[in-house]
């Protein structure tokens, strides 16, 4: 299954409202098969630009990313069900590339190594 990166922005709220929010998410990705390595916390902060939805105006919101492993084919669904909740603005999921070894990064070392090889 590969990888991806849920981010998500949540409305303004108090913590507990908060909570159950990224739990009905998490628990969603677990529906559809989702194994969730990780979600972390990026703080609440003033959005770039005021944001309409669900026939109110936003100019603050909590960022949250979730990490998880699951089949491509549930990733339109999962946006689909996110765009309908209430209490989340803007879900976006990216898919994260394949962890890049030693040897196909580019870097200072890399390049040491290949001048010393070609002398």
């Amino acid at each position: 299954m590969p990888r991806y990166e849920l981010c998500v922005i949540l409305k303004a709220m108090q913590r507990p409202e908060t909570a159950a929010v990224l739990r009905r998410t998490v628990e969603t990705l677990f529906e559809r098969g989702a194994v969730v390595r990780s979600l972390e916390n990026l703080g609440e902060r003033r959005l770039p630009y005021k944001i309409s939805k669900h026939n109110c105006r936003h100019t603050h919101g909590g960022y949250f990313s979730i990490d998880f492993h699951a089949s491509p084919n549930i990733v339109s669904e999962l946006l689909d069900h996110l765009e309908r909740d209430v209490d989340v603005l803007r879900p976006t999921v990216l898919k994260k590339d394949a962890e890049v070894s030693e040897a196909q990064g580019c870097g200072l070392q890399n390049e040491k190594a290949k001048g010393a090889t070609s002398r």
